[in-house]
């Protein structure tokens, strides 16, 4: 009677036990799949990840993949291939081939976002225990963009076994991202509101949104209060971000006009073709490129190295050569020389047209200038940078060729009083050729920098010809220090209007500013000096 009694009771348990052994058993859970509609699969995936058992991870891939298919005959679920007309079986826990079944044996799980991004928390969170650092970062990363209150388990036991620094400062903000959504107490929930504050960015003020549509209103204020301490924050991290552009803008504006500057200055030369100097650097990057690319392609990080001199030789020599065969006939008569420029400009332009065609040529960034790197909630590329670091470096070897330069010397003498120097034995024609074709190389050189961010073209030069008169005239004639804080003030200028007035709108107010400010000051901030010069 006893032992009846006990087999009775043994029976009744395991019935009871029995059907939560098979939900637990991660096969079964896999196979159920099969047969669940979205809202039942979405409860399985939840029940599969907290098995934790990491064989289930392939699985789950496959499912987010649609490699998932269940066999019609007894609704067991594989993973599939393509094997000719059928497709391969792999056991989706041992990852072992099981055979090919036709195509029309099996029926395809079918998928949805909501799907994909259980997936990938769930996969994010299996992978949480990996012994691969990369791994359970990418997989704290995963859990955070998508939190779920199943994964809390497994990220406090990650976290307690977590010796790695960086990997463990991720899980913490995974595991505030998940008690978020979870029916955690109000104090822990608090404490994970602090912990996505400190996160920062407009992920953070996602993640604190899409909490507080489900939390205890108790909690709104102190997501609200967050939200408001980022959001001053980016707005901080905005204005230095204009601050970058507007730099990096201006230090354009500084390639584009330093060599104007000296031809303006010295020579009092209104050069409309200076642009095509500037377009004559960017093809001559183009030719060296493509040379570099059918003779010697292991060259090709170097070639911007190669074509700095190539294109400073090429426009220097055009220079010298417009300067010599024009512009020293037509001294002394603005007008003349302003269209003579303009014309030559036409014929510049129409013979690249002739030689490249019209269409705009690509021009490749190495790989040290590709890409881009995060500053806080900035965003900076590695190409503009190096054109900030490029920009200055031109600009400190200028300065040291005007002070530290026998060539230098005779420059400044000629700006600051022709007929003086003249008389001391300086060869004033001929300095004012090889100032042309120095302001011409420069002219080239920054052609070079620009094939980096802008289209190459025939009309690459009238983008910036108008601009580079507007910071010589704006930073003082021939200066070279005003010429620099021009260009980086009117770039910072015009980064901050656009967003108020549009592009095109705000180039006109910087112009009416300009303007206004040479009705006060006609010299420009940093006007040069001498007898002749003020006289």
């Amino acid at each position: 009677m006893m032992l009846r009694l006990f087999l009775s009771t043994l029976f009744l348990l395991l019935a009871l036990v029995a059907p939560s052994l098979a939900q637990s058993d991660p096969k079964a859970l896999i196979d159920a799949l099969g047969k669940a509609d979205f809202k039942q699969a979405e409860d399985l995936i939840g029940q599969i990840a907290a098995s934790g058992d990491p064989r289930v991870v392939p699985a789950l891939n496959a499912f987010g993949d649609g490699d998932l298919y269940a066999r019609k005959s007894d609704g067991a679920v594989f993973i599939t291939k393509p094997a000719g007309a059928n497709l391969a079986l792999i056991d989706p826990l041992s990852g072992e081939s099981v055979g090919e079944a036709p195509k029309g044996a099996l029926n395809k799980l079918k998928i949805n976002n909501t799907l994909r991004r259980v997936l990938r928390a769930a996969t994010g969170g299996l992978t949480l225990m990996s012994p691969d650092r990369a791994a359970r970062l990418s997989a704290a990363d995963a859990v955070l963009r998508a939190p779920s209150a199943e994964n809390l388990a497994l990220l406090e036991t990650a976290l307690a076994k977590e010796a790695d620094r960086e990997v463990k400062a991720r899980m913490e903000e995974a595991r505030a991202a998940s008690v978020l959504v979870s029916d955690r107490s109000i104090e822990e929930k608090n404490a994970a509101i602090d912990t996505i504050a400190r996160i920062g960015g407009r992920d953070a003020i996602s993640l604190l949104l899409t909490a507080s549509a489900t939390m205890d209103p108790g909690l709104k204020p102190a997501v609200n209060a967050a939200v408001a301490r980022i959001q001053t924050t980016l707005a901080f991290w905005d204005m230095g971000q204009n601050v970058w552009y507007g730099l990096s803008l201006g230090s354009v504006l500084l390639l584009a006009a330093i060599g104007l500057a000296i031809t303006f200055g010295v020579m009092g030369i209104i050069n409309m073709a200076h642009g095509e100097m500037v377009m004559l650097g960017a093809y001559s990057t183009y030719v060296v490129q493509e040379a570099i690319r059918t003779s010697a392609p292991h060259l090709f990080d170097w070639s911007l190295a190669i074509a700095l001199p190539v294109a400073f030789l090429v426009t220097a020599a055009v220079g010298l050569v417009i300067e010599r065969g024009v512009i020293r006939f037509l001294y002394g008569r603005p007008l003349e020389t302003l269209l003579a420029t303009w014309g030559i400009s036409l014929v510049l332009q129409q013979l690249v047209r002739s030689i490249f065609g019209p269409t705009n040529r690509e021009v490749g960034n190495p790989s040290w200038m590709s890409g881009a790197f995060q500053l806080g909630e900035m965003q900076v590329t590695w190409n503009r940078l190096w054109i900030v670091v490029f920009s200055l470096s031109i600009f400190i070897g200028l300065l040291v060729l005007m002070k530290r330069s026998a060539f230098g010397l005779q420059m400044r003498a000629v700006t600051q009083n022709r007929r003086m120097a003249s008389s001391m034995g300086i060869r004033t024609p001929w300095v004012d050729a090889f100032t042309f074709a120095l302001g011409s190389g420069i002219a080239g050189i920054a052609g070079v920098a620009l094939s980096q961010i802008d289209n190459v073209s025939p009309n690459l030069g009238q983008s910036y010809i108008i601009d580079s008169f507007m910071v010589v005239v704006f930073g003082g004639v021939g200066n070279l220090w005003g010429t620099l804080v021009g260009a980086l003030s009117l770039g910072v200028l015009n980064k901050f209007l656009e967003p108020w007035t549009g592009a095109v709108l705000g180039k006109i107010l910087v112009l009416v500013l300009i303007i206004l400010f040479i009705q006060k000051r006609p010299r420009g901030l940093f006007a040069l000096k001498g007898r002749a010069v003020e006289a």
